[in-house]
């Protein structure tokens, strides 16, 4: 029995050592699979990259009335605040003249916009061609066209919509757009260019600018003109002409009013046919608003054929009869004679209306005075902002030079526009002064653009604006430190380790206290014999 109790002890060590060790080699590789598991979880959850949807597409073709004109947007799929950030990156020009002139012979409509649909396909990559959506947008001309024959204007918009059909990109719709969707269009696309509705902060991520004023826009297509600009919550009547726009979060009530008739082109056509009824003779007229020395004649049809001047119509009136004008080169007679366009006293001295009785509120702000406004001050050599006073003596100057000097104070000569400029000056001066009732004081506030950046100032962009609201964001793309299969199976192996690290530690475990219980036993057999 004494050399068995003196054995013990050194057995018990032995095994302890023995058993020690494994356990200790266990504990370590569960510890070290736990700190795995949790360092790649959290990995992988909090330092994901986000990568950008990529780059969405839109096409907009403006159908004006004397030219049509193709204009790409691009902007990323993820939006902001349910509305893109547009960019515009191509423009073209449509051979021939606005699509109303096709209604004659609707089938012929669409065919000037093959040179550019083909320089557009280059402009968009090729796996996208699907995706982009093409939009087509007539304004005044179209809207003139269905008043006098709405079966020629549905039957050109027929024609435009099958040649769509057979382009590679989602071609969505081809419409006549209100004169209030176009003011207000133009009003989006003047603020929206001038960063009054988003800008960058110093971590380049887009905000709400604070206490920026918006800016009033100023159109003047080829047959109607439009004026918009924000007037805040206190509004004097409850008129159509109110309107509430939400962009990027925020809401905006807008004034805005579209005068159909009184684009530059068809005002001309008005102011020629009043002429001629004002005039004794009836084939060869004075006009004092073209240049001195200058004549030109036109058909009957040219000036009564519109919808515009048909209730100014003769009662000998001839298709045609060819008609004779010469100028006379005299501003102030001119500025006289213009006048007469407008109905000024159909507001009889209210200051809240503009012209033929139509509510307007005061303007107030700045405005961007674009399109056709644009135009004829660069004809005045003039552009951005000026005083009122500059701007009657540069159309003074330039109404006083004969036909023949013309080309040499115009940097692009066209005859058909040269020939009215000084027309379109002093109509752009009632219209704003008389009209709309801008001051000497309110004038300067007025700035003429073109564009802004590399964006033309068109309705255009803000209808795609307003589109994008309508187009669904795309989810942005998540790249992951370790790709899904890759987490998934280190995952599962160092779980799987984890539990094997586990099941070791409890037979260790058990294993110890069988042991202890029997070692127990084996000391209480011995101590009872």
């Amino acid at each position: 029995m004494f050399t068995v109790l003196t054995r013990q002890p050194c057995e018990q060590a032995g095994l302890k050592a023995l058993s020690r060790t494994p356990a200790i080699v266990a504990l370590v590789f569960l510890l070290l699979s736990v700190v795995v598991l949790v360092t790649i979880t959290v990995i992988q959850i909090h330092q994901k990259e986000v990568l950008p949807p990529g780059l969405k597409y839109g096409i907009v073709f403006d159908a004006g009335s004397s030219r049509t004109t193709l204009y790409v947007y691009q902007w990323p799929a993820e939006k902001e605040n349910n509305t893109g950030v547009v960019n515009q990156t191509f423009e073209c020009k449509v051979k021939g003249p606005g699509i109303s002139s096709y209604g004659g012979n609707p089938q012929d409509a669409p065919k000037g916009f093959n040179d550019c649909m083909q320089k557009v396909k280059g402009q968009i990559p090729a796996h996208l061609h699907g995706s982009t959506r093409i939009y087509l947008g007539a304004t005044a001309g179209m809207r003139l066209l269905r008043l006098q024959n709405e079966t020629a204007a549905n039957e050109v918009l027929a024609s435009i919509q099958n040649y769509f059909k057979s382009q590679p990109f989602d071609f969505r719709d081809a419409q006549i757009i209100s004169g209030q969707e176009e003011g207000i269009y133009g009003w989006i696309t003047a603020n929206y260019l001038m960063g009054n509705f988003l800008e960058k902060n110093l971590w380049h991520m887009w905000v709400h600018p604070n206490g920026v004023e918006t800016t009033g826009a100023l159109d003047l297509g080829g047959a109607s003109t439009q004026i918009s600009f924000s007037t805040g919550e206190k509004v004097g009547l409850n008129t159509s002409d109110i309107m509430k726009v939400s962009l990027y979060g925020y809401v905006y009530t807008v004034y805005t009013h579209s005068f159909q008739c009184y684009g530059r082109n068809e005002a001309e056509k008005r102011f020629l046919a009043i002429l001629l009824q004002n005039s004794p003779m009836k084939t060869h007229l004075i006009n004092p608003c073209y240049p001195r020395n200058y004549t030109t004649t036109f058909t009957g049809d040219h000036i009564f054929g519109s919808f515009c001047t048909a209730d100014l119509r003769p009662g000998s009136y001839k298709p045609s009869a060819i008609i004779t004008f010469e100028g006379t080169g005299d501003p102030s007679l001119c500025r006289e004679k213009v006048a007469s366009l407008f109905d000024f006293d159909a507001c009889h001295d209210q200051e809240v209306c503009s012209f033929d009785g139509v509510y307007q509120p005061k303007v107030k702000g700045p405005f961007v005075a674009f399109a056709g406004f644009y135009y004829t001050a660069r004809a005045m050599n003039l552009s951005g902002s000026f005083s009122l006073n500059t701007f009657n003596s540069s159309t003074w100057d330039f109404c006083s030079q004969s036909w023949s000097q013309l080309p040499q104070l115009l940097p692009m000569f066209d005859e058909v526009y040269a020939r009215s400029y000084c027309f379109s000056a002093h109509y752009i001066y009632h219209l704003l002064v008389n009209g709309y009732k801008f001051t000497k004081e309110t004038w300067p506030q007025i700035h003429f653009k073109k564009e802004v950046g590399n964006s033309s100032i068109a309705w255009s962009l803000g209808y795609m604006l307003s589109l994008t609201n309508q187009i669904p964001a795309e989810s942005p793309l998540i790249r992951l430190p370790l790709k899904p299969s890759a987490f998934r199976c280190t995952v599962a192996f160092f779980s799987v380790v984890t539990l094997l690290c586990l099941a070791f530690l409890v037979y260790l475990c058990v294993s110890s206290r069988n042991q202890r219980r029997a070692q127990q036993a084996f000391t209480h057999a011995v101590d009872s014999a």
